[in-house]
Parts: structure tokens; sequence; C-alpha cells
């Protein structure tokens, strides 16, 4: 399962390599759906890609750091810096292939 983390975690965790933050609400129906699909492409990313995801009702700040308007959104960082985002419910297939292009 994809580890819920915290503000005081967030930098640490994007600092190296490549990370998926799920920015995401307990009461946000696209989120509860995309749960299972997360929990699934981080299995078949395992050893490539770091996920986690963040709460933003508990963590206001740094979702409005990086200006996440609405949820699901999902960021990538490689690095510590930001190279992608995608925002909304999606398929498997249509996650695994957004961050696809990233390990070529």
């Amino acid at each position: 399962m994809v580890e819920e983390i915290t503000e005081k975690e967030f930098y640490k965790r994007i600092k190296d390599g490549l990370t998926v933050i799920d920015f995401f609400a307990e009461w946000c129906m696209p989120c509860l759906m995309m749960a299972p699909i997360l929990d699934e492409v981080e299995e078949k990313f395992k050893g490539k890609i770091n996920f986690a995801k963040i709460n933003v009702d508990d963590n206001s700040e740094i979702a409005s750091k990086y200006g996440v308007m609405s949820i699901p959104t999902f960021v990538i960082f490689k690095d510590g810096k930001e190279i992608e985002r995608f925002t909304g419910a999606m398929t498997s297939e249509q996650f695994e292939e957004n961050l696809g292009k990233f390990l070529k």
C-alpha cells in the first residue's frame, strides 16, 4: 500500500530519484477510486519509482505551495524538482502510461 506521509516527511521523500506524490482527501470520491490503482501501479514500478500520498486537509500548506487546486493530483518529482503532474481519476493503464515515459 502507498504510504501516507506528512509535510515533515515530504521533502525527504522527493529528494532523490523519481517520486510520485498523490495529493488526496478522504472525502474525495475520485481519490478513493484511485487508491487501489495507485497500490497496483506502485507494485509494478517497485524499485524504479517511489510513491507516497499526502492528505490535503491535514497538509494544506504543502498543497498550496505546489498549487494543488483539484484532487486527486499526482505530482512527479525527480531529485526534488517537479517534472510533471496529472489530475483526476484514470485507469491503471493510463496511469502506467503517464509514468512509463520517465523511465526511458
